[in-house]
């Protein structure tokens, strides 16, 4: 057993890959099962309070990792966490639209959340896994991940601020079409048993809950083709690549409710994570051409990476100082 434990996996020793598994597994289990045992709408201030304890847990987690895995590594988790936090918060708004766009009341928002970033995990890991395949097998992919990156943060500043149409998105369409789907909510619940009007018998339909859990999962994919490949361009050990991606993951559904009551005030956070972009895919082209193959400072990348997006989250408060306050 004890051999088994100490057998490197992907790089890192499979008893680091379990304890880091069981962390997220308890955090989930007390999260669902002990926070929300029953469904309200949670307030700014619970919100908050809850996102800053997942924060510490995934700075927490970076210490070990640096202790184990040494400062070059310890770093690059920080890096990637960062990046993957404030990518997050274009994910929430599109979280937001979606919610409304079903009606959705607070109080079965946060059950649904849960179980989407569940299904969030299981998605990214695999995308993950598919990457770093990639990567060991052929190292000029991470150009082409870095050719995307910097085309994506170009994009971005000029993208306009139009909202995804959810109404005819075709997920929708296609769930509709080929399962049974109640009209009203039931509660938290995503499948029912209801009376069928035509045969009178009890059958199996899903509910609108169920459509938006879907729909977060497929906008997730959507942002995780931006955001996987951003941390594969900071790191190609992937263990720090799983869980600097999945720590920020987690934590995603607690700042969601503080976040989304005030996501018009981080409208130029935008631009800061285009050049955290560019930035971090530039860089793979500089070190292995300009640089001659020498590594870009894991310390220079992260302050790099931490200055930009304070700014970004800086300006666009100070920009939007006279909204009204929170309560």
């Amino acid at each position: 057993m004890t051999a088994f434990l100490v057998t490197s996996f992907l790089g890192t020793p499979v008893w680091f890959w379990l304890a880091f598994l069981l962390i997220v597994a308890a955090l989930t289990a007390f999260d669902l099962g002990l926070l929300h045992k029953q469904d309200r709408a949670m307030g700014i201030a619970e919100s908050l309070k809850l996102s800053a304890f997942y924060i510490t847990i995934a700075l927490a987690f970076g210490v070990w990792v640096w202790g184990v895995k040494g400062a070059d590594l310890g770093m690059k988790y920080y890096t990637g966490f960062f990046i993957e936090k404030a990518l997050s918060i274009d994910n929430i708004f599109v979280i937001s639209l979606i919610f409304g766009t079903f009606a959705i009341p607070a109080k079965y928002q946060y059950r649904a959340l849960l179980w989407g970033i569940i299904g969030v995990i299981v998605l990214r890991g695999g995308m993950i896994a598919a990457g770093a395949a990639l990567v060991s097998e052929a190292y000029w992919v991470l150009y082409i991940f870095a050719a995307f990156l910097v085309a994506t943060g170009i994009r971005m500043v000029f993208a306009g601020d139009a909202q995804p149409d959810l109404a005819n998105n075709f997920a929708i369409r296609w769930i509709s079409g080929h399962m049974r789907v109640t009209k009203d909510l039931h509660a938290e619940r995503f499948f029912v048993t209801v009376r069928d009007a035509a045969s009178g018998r009890m059958v199996r339909a899903a509910t609108p809950l169920f459509l938006v859990l879907v729909i977060i999962n497929l906008a997730d994919l959507v942002f995780a083709v931006d955001s996987v490949p951003a941390i594969f361009a900071i790191t190609t050990d992937t263990f720090v690549v799983f869980t600097s991606n999945i720590m920020a993951v987690l934590g995603l559904r607690a700042l969601y409710f503080a976040l989304s009551a005030m996501i018009d005030r981080f409208h130029y956070l935008k631009y800061a994570l285009a050049a955290v972009l560019v930035f971090i895919g530039s860089k793979i082209f500089v070190s292995d051409f300009l640089l001659g193959g020498a590594k870009f400072p894991p310390l220079a990348s992260l302050g790099v990476t931490f200055a930009l997006i304070g700014a970004g989250i800086g300006w666009s408060l100070w920009k939007t100082r006279q909204a009204p306050a929170l309560r």
